[in-house]
């Protein structure tokens, strides 16, 4: 059985697996859902990405979960922290995807701010970013709701230009 991180009202967080293909293939694979991306993910994509998430479990113990809706058991997107190079140095992020349908019903700040309060109730770091498209202003909402400050603008890896957000461990104790 996948290992099960944490509950929120409506949302199950637990460790992706194989079998999340086609569900998560919904999300990241959406043009209007991946609009701040460079581009949708493919089949091969979207295997890549799961096989990354489940290294990430091993590698750091925390990764980007597979986001199940209690109500329907059925798997909406996915949420977590991930090391990411964040302007040449590696962050922990708080990053996510929220099938489309979902949108606008308060999911994504409910999920990652259950995921924020996991990450610093279990490890040990001192703050954890948010980033995002510079034109992605849902995320950069979410960022701030869950007590986020605006950091700095850079230049990420493939041309585009990124916000970056961060709460530390002291704000986030407050």
């Amino acid at each position: 059985m996948t290992k099960i991180i944490l509950e929120t009202k409506r949302l199950i967080l637990r460790e992706m697996n194989l079998q999340d293909f086609s569900s998560l293939k919904k999300v990241l694979s959406d043009p209007i859902n991946m609009k701040y991306y460079p581009k949708p993910y493919d089949d091969n994509g979207v295997m890549t990405w799961i096989n990354w998430c489940m290294d990430s479990y091993k590698k750091y113990g925390f990764g980007l979960y597979a986001v199940i809706l209690k109500e329907t058991g059925e798997m909406i997107g996915d949420c977590g922290i991930s090391i990411q190079n964040i302007d040449n140095e590696l962050k922990p992020e708080i990053g996510y995807h929220l099938r489309l349908d979902y949108h606008n019903k308060g999911i994504g700040h409910e999920m990652t701010s259950a995921i924020k309060d996991y990450f610093f109730n279990n490890f040990n770091y001192d703050e954890v970013y948010s980033y995002m498209n510079i034109n992605n202003i849902p995320s950069e909402k979410t960022a701030i709701k869950n007590g986020m400050t605006y950091i700095k603008t850079f230049n990420s890896s493939n041309g585009e230009v990124d916000k970056v957000y961060r709460i530390t461990r002291k704000e986030w104790e407050k």
